[in-house]
């Protein structure tokens, strides 16, 4: 029973996550565009970090979203139920900081700066670029909903702070919110 904090902060989280998943989105996406369906994220470039990873598609699974496999730690993951960056709404990457043993593909994102740039490049080929307007570093405690999942922009997310090792967990998130600043109107 020692862990019984640590579940039902992990299913509060997840109830949350839930409904805004749900509410981003309306009723299971039936009504899909084809085209926006077939066009996915491919990769993350962050030139001023030395980042260039490969996207994988996370969905949510029991309330929960899913993460990029500890296996894959230079792999990052587009939550399939936000936009597809480039497009207008919400799109969210997250990434592990590291493993067991190395570290992994958003290791350095807490080194990001205000005006620095993102890259992502698209499976149509086009670049959608974003311009870094904060990093948020907050208690997963606190995890800012709402500001991740339904405000405009790219959001890129971590784990960060000190490490319980009681949990096995950080403590923190480290969020990156990016505004577009060029569409996906160029070419990767």
């Amino acid at each position: 029973m020692a862990e019984s904090p640590r579940w039902s902060r992990i299913i509060v989280a997840g109830i949350i996550t839930g409904a805004v998943m749900v509410a981003l989105n309306k009723g299971g996406g039936e009504d899909e565009p084809p085209a926006r369906a077939s066009v996915v994220p491919s990769r993350i470039d962050i030139p001023s970090l030395g980042i260039k990873a490969p996207l994988m598609k996370l969905g949510v699974k029991d309330g929960q979203i899913e993460l990029p496999p500890y296996e894959k730690p230079e792999t990052a993951g587009w939550l399939k139920d936000s936009v597809v960056p480039g497009d207008e709404g919400p799109a969210v990457i997250l990434g592990h900081v590291d493993t067991k043993t190395a570290p992994a593909v958003f290791y350095k994102l807490k080194n990001i700066r205000e005006g620095q740039v993102v890259k992502v490049v698209r499976s149509d080929g086009k670049v959608a670029q974003y311009r870094v307007d904060s990093v948020e570093q907050i208690s997963k405690n606190r995890f800012p909903a709402d500001k991740v999942y339904l405000e405009d922009g790219l959001r890129l997310i971590t784990c960060g702070g000190s490490f319980d090792w009681d949990r096995h967990e950080y403590r923190d998130n480290i969020i990156v919110y990016a505004t577009l600043v060029r569409p996906d109107d160029s070419r990767a």
